[in-house]
């Protein structure tokens, strides 16, 4: 993964601070995507030399919409430690507070066949006046979401060159965990993104992202939040608000629960049928699959009355609330 360009104020601290993780034998990628969107914050905020205030830092530290707690702890932790090293240099910038990650119960929305049904109906007759490609990029960019369980930013990472369309497979560059994967779609999906290569492929560069604003620029995850709340309005799917959804990571949520299930009806053990979940969803460990595990049985009992006694074996009683999605 190439360095992004810099551009804030921050630009050359940033270059340096990156170095000296990476010499220390950190991964460059978990500290280069964090900065270069703390980067585009401060240079929309005309931050043109090293300096950041109170007001600045309160901006940064906010939650933003449909964004997961651990993404929030994530993010502003990781400036705050960026922060901590300027200050160590002897520059006056304003420190974060800390942000502290809590374990909840939250509950996600699965989508029922019905509001996938009005969903997908809304998603593909809707009309942009913003970026005219939206009409079709959005049919390809939900759908993945929806039938290949990845993550917003995932896929809005995704570049030419990633896409291998004879064999429908997808690599995945800009994940969590650090762990690079790859994606094979079904044929529905392939042929889909077989259309849509055909109509916006030979416009751009293997180095380009297939999903573009309409400055040509990747595009934010921020923007497609907003679509998803028109669709939802759209489709008749009430939203319950930031912290209850129907959010677009439950899409997530859906295609893992919707995926084990289809493995046990077909016949395939729990103990075969969580590794595979788990890889494809590009979790560490089995235990960051174990809500999807729990929720499917609480949603399905008779899947629950077949693999209580194994659950338990695997899981035990306690949940697992460091592991995360």
């Amino acid at each position: 993964m190439s360095r992004p360009e810099f551009r804030s104020g921050f630009a050359d601290e940033i270059n340096q601070y990156i170095d000296s993780k990476v010499a220390g034998g950190n991964s460059e990628k978990s500290f280069s995507i964090i900065l270069k969107s703390f980067d585009t914050f401060c240079f929309k905020r005309g931050i043109r030399s090293i300096a950041f205030s109170k007001a600045d830092a309160d901006a940064w530290a906010e939650k933003r919409p449909d964004e997961a707690t651990t993404s929030h702890y994530a993010r502003v932790n990781k400036v705050k430690n960026f922060l901590e090293y300027l200050a160590l240099k002897g520059f006056a910038v304003y420190q974060i507070h800390d942000v502290f990650f809590r374990a909840t119960d939250f509950q996600p929305h699965i989508y029922t066949d019905d509001e996938i049904h009005r969903y997908f109906h809304a998603v593909d007759t809707f009309h942009s006046c913003r970026n005219r490609m939206e009409a079709v990029q959005l049919p390809v960019l939900f759908r993945f979401l929806y039938s290949c369980g990845t993550r917003i930013n995932e896929t809005l990472g995704i570049k030419k060159a990633d896409v291998d369309l004879e064999n429908g497979i997808i690599k995945l560059v800009e994940v969590k965990n650090n762990c690079e994967r790859y994606i094979v779609t079904g044929s529905d999906m392939r042929e889909l993104l077989n259309r849509f290569a055909d109509k916006t492929f030979y416009l751009i560069d293997d180095d380009d992202y297939i999903f573009l604003s309409a400055g040509g620029e990747r595009r934010q995850g921020h923007r497609i939040y907003e679509i998803h709340r028109m669709i939802l309005k759209e489709a008749g799917i009430p939203f319950l608000g930031n912290s209850n959804g129907p959010r677009l990571h439950d899409w997530r949520h859906t295609f893992a629960v919707r995926s084990f299930k289809q493995m046990v009806d077909s016949g395939m053990d729990m103990y075969v049928a969580l590794p595979v979940l788990s890889t494809y969803l590009g979790h560490k460990t089995i235990y960051a699959t174990e809500r999807y595990v729990r929720l499917t049985m609480e949603l399905y009992p008779y899947i629950g009355e077949k693999f209580s006694g194994k659950f338990s074996e695997v899981f035990g009683k306690g949940v697992y609330h460091d592991q995360t999605d």
